[in-house]
């Protein structure tokens, strides 16, 4: 089965602002679901390596919708280039598939 369903992850500094923008997807219908764990990271940003906590968001969404998404979560991010990348769903459970094209916005 082909979609245009997938899933972006995007990494935030807290529990706050990763259920802050989880809540505004859902709610806006610009994702299916979100789940949020906790994770750590270690990254180099300005020239220093950086050891982090952080929280993952891992976003069931129509891909279509992505740069409706995309500009949602810049809006509420508090990092000046926070981690927004779509990975296409290739196949998946129809039934489950399904669900997601319902509670997505209608595109167009």
């Amino acid at each position: 089965m082909t979609s245009n369903y997938g899933v972006v992850l995007v990494t935030t500094s807290s529990q706050q602002e990763a259920e802050q923008i989880a809540s505004a997807l859902v709610d806006s219908k610009l994702a299916a679901c979100v789940s949020m764990f906790p994770i750590r990271s270690i990254y180099t940003w300005q020239g220093e390596v950086h050891n982090e906590q952080e929280w993952q968001l891992l976003i069931k969404a129509d891909l279509g919708l992505f740069p409706t998404l995309e500009t949602k979560v810049k809006e509420l991010h508090s990092y000046e280039v926070p981690e927004i990348i779509a990975l296409p769903i290739i196949d998946g459970s129809k039934s489950y598939l399904g669900w997601i094209g319902e509670q997505m916005m209608p595109n167009g």
